[in-house]
Order: structure tokens, then C-alpha cells, then sequence
């Protein structure tokens, strides 16, 4: 898909933010709302309000900064309404497919200068894969087979600036905020997309960082989600029933006060004692050069939490099938009876939030902003959510690929 297509569905635009118009309130703010989707659809270079303003609204940068800093409309109200449209245009899709509709959810970082911009500071990178100077935000996406659309974002808040009202106040952040770690700030997005009750979903997926954290796991359980998640190769777990392990009582009367560690052992020592029998080679997709597959395995495991016997899970186990293979290992809490083709399936879903990104931030500004508050960034990613919404319903309607935008 490219750029001339999104040039050419100028009609289709004006419709499509009609639909969101009343998120924005007041007439001056969806004009605004209507100039910053085309700049971050459209513009040529770059996708700050500047150039965008120059661009698409009549060089007017000055108001555009205050619709993004100052105006008075709610970008989460904008994330529900992306939510409905959603739920309409891409859900129907997941109807009886064996992975259903997705929740993913990521990190994602952003590279800055200087130490104003709310919640930067030295910490991880995962796109460079080092530590760096940036702002890193927790994002939910939701993926069916029609395409992939933001579901909700956070801006994580580092323990130092959560304690500091100072620089929250200096850069509008909210007077009541606490410190949340990543995966808390995902257990927070999932309950909001629940409690908005506008998207349908069937699983939940994320990488290492949250697959390997037990109090979102429990989190999840505890309101009834059905997860898959990716964890560490260190990862252990229980291969027999916790409760058939506990040994006689040392003295009589006095029963022991936990069960044996004999089936205690790693993920990675769960695979290499399969037998070669237990292994299915599946196809995921079908990728640019072919098919893509891999070899699964599942095992019926109880999950080691916080040191003690978890709920019955399911590892499954997924490998390359290059001679030397890559493995990945997940846990998730389906049920006992869920064929191994619907895990396969569901761990081949999470690289559709890696397509978001792509799509994000090489074309539509995602990573542009130079907005330094609370408010615009939280803004700027909700109007991010849009024009990429926009994006996947074009698609879908001229029946183009889910490639990457690109310009000719």
C-alpha cells in the first residue's frame, strides 16, 4: 500500500474522522484533529506539529500546539471509539479461526534529548537493544486476521519521576499518579478494554518481560483471561501434580509443609526430554517467501509461583527448523482439551504488534512527536490509533497486502 493510495481517498477520510469528530469537542479542535491525521497520513517529510501545521493547516502551528497540549477533549475517549470501530470492521473476521481475535501486548520506546519530556530518562531500549536515553510507553494492540489496530497505550512513569510532583507538574502529569511497573501498566490496559466492553477477544499474548512476571499472570487468571505468554529458557516448572508430590509426614501429626521439588526442572529441560514423537511441524502463514513453519510440542505443566506449586498450564514449545533451531518457550492457562494447532497458532500472532510499529513509526509519525507533557503524548499516540486505524480499514477495503506503507 502506498502513499498515493491514502492520497487518493481523500472522500473516505473526511468520513472516516466524522466518525470521530465527537471525541474532540468543540468545531476549531476537530479541524485541528482533521489536520493532524492528514499531516501524520500525508506529509512528506516530518510529522511534528510544525511541519504538519505548515503543510495541512495553513502554517496555523500555534493552535495546533494547543489542541495537542491544552484542548479540551480526552484521548482515551478517542482509544474507545477506535475500539468500536474495530470491533465492527476487523472482529467479524476472527469468527472461527483457530487464534481467534488478540490481545498483544508491548513495549515500545522513543529515543530523546535532554531530561523535560515527561518520564524520559536512561533505561532500556528494545529497538536498540541497549540502554539509551528515552520514553518508553506499554501498548495493547488488538489482531484478527483483517489487520491490526491500537487498542490502548500508557506512558510508563520511572519510579523517580512518579515521586517527584514537581516535574509532574511542570510537565502535566496527573496529581494522583503512583509508580506502576511495566506489567502492572498492562494489567491496567487489559481491565480498561474489558471494562469498555466494545472489542471481542479470545487470547491475550506478550514477550518474556510479562510472560515471566506471576503477578500479571495471576492478575489475568483472576478475572478470567485466557493467555499465552512467552517465557525465559530458565523458566521452571512442575511436570507432575504438585499435590500427588507431597511426601509422608516426618512426625505423626505433622504433615509436611510443602510437596517435593523432584518434578521440579526448566522449560529447556522439559524439550529435550521429549521424544521425537511429540513434535508436530505446523505452518503459521504464509510469508513473502513461502510458507512459514515451524515444529510444536506441548506439555501439560503446573506453574512455579512465587517459589510455590501454580495453577495446570500449558507449555508449549516451538522451535525453528534450521539445523541449528531457535526455540521459544510459552505458558498459557487454556484448557486441558485445547489442540496443540490453536496454541501453535495463537504464538504466531504476537510479530502483528511488531507490523504496528513498523507502520508507526516509519510512516506515520508515531515516533515524531516533540511534545514534552503528559497530555500530548498520551494525544499524539491515541491520534496515532486513528490514522493507522484508517490505514488498516483501506486496506481492507481496496484489498491491499498488510505490508508496510511506502511511498513510490
Amino acid at each position: 500500500m502506498t502513499k498515493e493510495d491514502l492520497r487518493a481517498c481523500g472522500t473516505e477520510l473526511v468520513e472516516f474522522h466524522q466518525r470521530f469528530s465527537p471525541c474532540f469537542g468543540r468545531i476549531e479542535c476537530q479541524g485541528h484533529a482533521f489536520h493532524y491525521l492528514q499531516g501524520l497520513l500525508l506529509a512528506p517529510k516530518g510529522k511534528s506539529v510544525e511541519p504538519m501545521a505548515l503543510h495541512f493547516a495553513e502554517g496555523n502551528v500555534i493552535p495546533m500546539q494547543r489542541f495537542l497540549t491544552r484542548g479540551v477533549w480526552d484521548a482515551a475517549a478517542v482509544q474507545r471509539e477506535v475500539q468500536a470501530v474495530a470491533a465492527e470492521r476487523l472482529a467479524p473476521s476472527a469468527v472461527g479461526t483457530p487464534e481467534g481475535a488478540v490481545l498483544i501486548i508491548d513495549e515500545s520506546a522513543f529515543a530523546k534529548k535532554g531530561t523535560h519530556s515527561v518520564g524520559v530518562r536512561r533505561q532500556h531500549n528494545g529497538r536498540l537493544g541497549k540502554v539509551d536515553n528515552c520514553q518508553v510507553g506499554v501498548f495493547l494492540a488488538y489482531a484478527t486476521p483483517a489487520g491490526t489496530v491500537l487498542a490502548d497505550h500508557r506512558l510508563y512513569l520511572p519510579k523517580d519521576w512518579a515521586d517527584d510532583p514537581d516535574r509532574r507538574k511542570e510537565t502535566r502529569g496527573p496529581e494522583d499518579v503512583q509508580f506502576r511497573t511495566k506489567p502492572e501498566l498492562a494489567g491496567d490496559l487489559v481491565e480498561a478494554v474489558r471494562a469498555n466492553g466494545l472489542l471481542p477477544y479470545d487470547w491475550i499474548v506478550a514477550d518474556e518481560l510479562y510472560g515471566s512476571n506471576g503477578d500479571l499472570k495471576a492478575r489475568l487468571e483472576d478475572r478470567g483471561e485466557r493467555y499465552l505468554m512467552e517465557v525465559p529458557v530458565s523458566t521452571t516448572v512442575w511436570t507432575k501434580d504438585p499435590a500427588t508430590e507431597i511426601p509422608p509426614s516426618v512426625s505423626q501429626g505433622q504433615p509436611p509443609s510443602r510437596p517435593r521439588r523432584d518434578s521440579v526442572c526448566s522449560v529447556r529441560d522439559v524439550a529435550a526430554s521429549l521424544p521425537e514423537s511429540a513434535w508436530q511441524t505446523l505452518q503459521l502463514r504464509e510469508g513473502a517467501q513461502g510458507p512459514v513453519m515451524f515444529e510444536f510440542a506441548a506439555v501439560r505443566v503446573w506453574q512455579v509461583r512465587h517459589r510455590k506449586p501454580g495453577p495446570p498450564s500449558w507449555l508449549v514449545i516451538r522451535r525453528s527448523l534450521e539445523a541449528k533451531p531457535e526455540t521459544k518457550y510459552y505458558i498459557s492457562n487454556a484448557d486441558a482439551d485445547v489442540p496443540l494447532a490453536t496454541l501453535a497458532a495463537v504464538t504466531g500472532v504476537r510479530w502483528r504488534v511488531e507490523e504496528f510499529f513498523e507502520d508507526g513509526k516509519g510512516s506515520l509519525g508515531m515516533r515524531d512527536y516533540q511534545a514534552r507533557s503528559w497530555t500530548s503524548w498520551h494525544r499524539h499516540m491515541a491520534l496515532v490509533a486513528v490514522a493507522h486505524l484508517f490505514v488498516t480499514v483501506t486496506r481492507i477495503r481496496l484489498k491491499k497486502t498488510s505490508r508496510p506503507l511506502r511511498s513510490r
